[in-house]
């Protein structure tokens, strides 16, 4: 990066990404990855300049993700990683070492390769063309990150299937599947079949393939396995077969694990988030470690352990709160929502669970909501931030009280105000006071899991900041 004159032009990281947002979203476009094949040429390939854990899957894959760079990153390895959606901040994408870009390094990976996305958009421009997508331009940025680094070993999350995608210049050395489920389909085809064969279009012919637990195995498998065949993959390690989780228990903060992997048995490691579906994460996350971390046989206990241990997931079945207990999930389909509920009944021994759910339009609302409708006493419905994409709380409330009846259903339009609503809906049943067995969840999507994180945020109280003779004076 250009440290010696670090955002010379002194943009702000809102005018830039107001820049990059502007761009279409990739899945406006005719699936190729031309676009992203020339750009990186121009810029030299800087995505062969590292070894590669390339993620795909419906579900898992930020958590996934997470889970290898961080035991690259206990081994030595300096890191890049590279997940979306961003939660909060469009920063959080790219992170080098662990470290999410600052804003001026953002800015200025920006100014480093914006002339050369200017020369391809003017290029497809004469050609009929579009220019480059949004998420094009992210993971340009993301590459040239890590080459400048430079990192020794990159971990990137796939944006959405595989095949078409613009991470998937990339050529893995560990290719991650994840299960393969339903979602996307207007873009990535109507059968689970059809989704499987874009997902496996991240498989390479250096790649170590690991296949995650396939809740469609019968129909999955089988397209994974031909395309490892065909494609001369180095080796294949499924969930189940190769690699299995052997135990898992429920601890404080998340759960205790004994996994094996090709490479050896690791017993009662920690894994500080809850659920089923993180254990087998943990294990595909082990499984890949051992492919690019250079050591013979198993990795050290003491260091997994430590690794696996220090990784949270933001809006990932995550405690934001406490007394009342309030989580936030970001999962928005039926896979992701089963995980959940399923995580909270096995952790939490909740008396009343107040839901506030917002969702984007284009899911499967009502489905969703079929699932959460068990655990939940009461559903406030509402609308995140994103307004061109979110169904509008009224449409949303109709379809509630189809699944929950009228008395279980509230509508706040605002966000705030349904969180507010749900707090003290679970404070006036509480009669100790103390939260205990009273909870909150805010879920539906990333986005609204985003705007609760910042929401429920805590906030220095400005006036605890100046000197006391100050704010005495003040009084």
């Amino acid at each position: 990066m250009s440290f010696e004159h670090p955002n010379r032009e002194g943009k702000t990281l809102d005018e830039v990404y107001r820049m990059i947002m502007g761009r279409a979203p990739e899945h406006d476009f005719d699936p190729k990855i031309d676009r992203m094949a020339e750009i990186m040429d121009m810029l030299g390939n800087p995505q062969q300049s590292f070894r590669v854990v390339h993620i795909t899957g419906t579900n898992g894959k930020g958590s996934t993700a997470r889970m290898v760079e961080s035991l690259c990153r206990h081994y030595g390895l300096r890191t890049g990683l590279y997940t979306s959606p961003h939660v909060e901040k469009v920063t959080e994408r790219i992170r080098i070492d662990g470290q999410q870009l600052s804003d001026d390094e953002f800015i200025d990976i920006w100014d480093q390769v914006k002339d050369f996305i200017d020369l391809l958009d003017a290029k497809s421009a004469k050609l009929g063309d579009p220019k480059m997508s949004f998420f094009e331009v992210l993971t340009t940025m993301a590459f040239w990150a890590f080459a400048d680094a430079p990192v020794d070993v990159a971990v990137v999350e796939v944006g959405m299937g595989g095949l078409w995608d613009a991470t998937n210049v990339l050529d893995g050395d560990a290719s991650i599947i994840g299960p393969v489920d339903m979602d996307h389909m207007q873009w990535l085809g109507d059968t689970v079949e059809q989704i499987a064969e874009q997902k496996a279009g991240i498989i390479k012919s250096n790649s170590t393939v690991i296949v995650g637990p396939q809740p469609h195995a019968e129909a999955v498998l089988p397209i994974i396995e031909r395309t490892a065949k065909e494609k001369h993959a180095q080796g294949l390690v499924r969930d189940g077969e190769e690699m299995e989780v052997v135990s898992r228990k429920p601890a404080v903060g998340g759960q205790l694990v004994t996994l094996r992997t090709p490479n050896g048995l690791y017993e009662d490691v920690p894994v500080s988030m809850f659920g089923e579906h993180q254990a087998h994460n943990a294990l595909s996350a082990l499984a890949a470690a051992e492919v690019v971390v250079p050591v013979n046989g198993p990795l050290d206990g003491d260091v997994v352990a430590e690794s696996l241990s220090s990784v949270k997931v933001p809006g990932r079945i995550e405690v934001v709160r406490t007394s009342p207990t309030i989580i936030v999930d970001g999962g928005h389909n039926l896979n992701a929502v089963n995980a959940l509920r399923d995580a909270i009944e096995e952790n939490f021994d909740f008396q009343q669970l107040v839901g506030v759910v917002s969702m984007m339009a284009d899911k499967d609302v009502e489905d969703v909501l079929g699932v959460l409708e068990p655990m939940l006493d009461t559903i406030v419905v509402t609308e995140n931030s994103w307004k061109s994409r979110v169904m509008p709380a009224e449409d949303l409330e109709k379809i509630a009280i189809d699944v929950f009846g009228p008395d279980r259903v509230i509508r706040k339009d605002f966000l705030p105000d349904a969180i507010q609503t749900a707090v003290d809906l679970v404070d006036s049943a509480d009669e100790t006071g103390v939260g205990y067995g009273h909870g909150v969840l805010v879920c539906g999507s990333f986005v609204t899991a985003g705007d609760a994180r910042h929401l429920l945020k805590e906030q220095v109280n400005e006036d605890l900041k100046k000197p006391k003779s100050e704010r005495a004076e003040q009084d």
